[in-house]
């Protein structure tokens, strides 16, 4: 594993002066992350389903050609003719 270079150790426990007080303000606004991915998101009252489904290519280069927002436009599609 390579080594950090100098001027990414860290050389000291003490707080840089140089940085603002955290206010409540500030920490009102803060969100709260981990692994890049929000915390604490409320969850979804009715979640989509992943599934995997084998279709024509013929049906599917259709779809995509119809541009951006093909995979919503097919899921009401199907979702109206649901029996």
């Amino acid at each position: 594993m390579r080594e950090k270079s100098a001027g990414t150790r860290r050389t000291s426990n003490r707080p840089d002066e140089d940085l603002p007080e955290l206010t409540d303000e500030m920490l009102a606004r803060a969100v709260l992350k981990r692994g890049g991915k929000p915390v604490g998101r409320p969850p979804i009252e009715s979640p989509k389903v992943a599934i995997s489904l084998r279709l024509p290519p013929e049906v599917v280069a259709r779809w995509r050609a119809s541009g951006a927002g093909w995979q919503t436009r097919m899921a009401k599609v199907l979702e109206k003719r649901a029996p």
